[in-house]
């Protein structure tokens, strides 16, 4: 089940440095909220593929919830709850506002890994074949 994949740790070092910089230097309407939100839970889910050997859509599923439990969270005000409203480091990472416009995202991002992993695959067996 715990096995290194060398693409997957690959692609969530790049795509933490992306969301880094979108983070750090982008502040305007539509890639800091919509973009980061969709690249965020294909970061997710190449960090889990990264070491754990599950099926991509049990992955996709796993990060899938969690964003959507996050979201909900979000919605609870539980950054408020557990008193860190102040700290800049869990407001940006847990957030602090519910959005559908969020969850639209998340559900995008991970049918984008589905459709590529999904096309991988079939990439791999035609290899195979010939």
């Amino acid at each position: 089940m715990f096995r290194i994949q060398k693409k997957y740790v690959i692609l969530t070092l790049l795509l933490f440095l992306l969301e880094l910089f979108i983070a750090l230097y982008v502040h305007d309407q539509f890639v800091r909220p919509y973009v980061g939100d969709f690249l965020v839970v294909i970061l997710l889910y190449c960090f889990i593929k990264s070491f754990l050997d599950i099926s991509a859509l049990k992955s996709a599923l796993y990060v899938l919830l969690f964003s959507y439990i996050v979201e909900v969270l979000q919605y609870l005000r539980i950054v408020d709850l557990l008193g860190l409203q102040k700290s800049t480091v869990a407001r940006i990472i847990i957030g602090t506002s519910f959005s559908w416009n969020d969850i639209l995202a998340y559900t995008f991002g991970i049918a984008l890994v589905l459709i590529l992993e999904r096309l991988s695959l079939s990439m791999k067996k035609e290899n195979i074949r010939v």
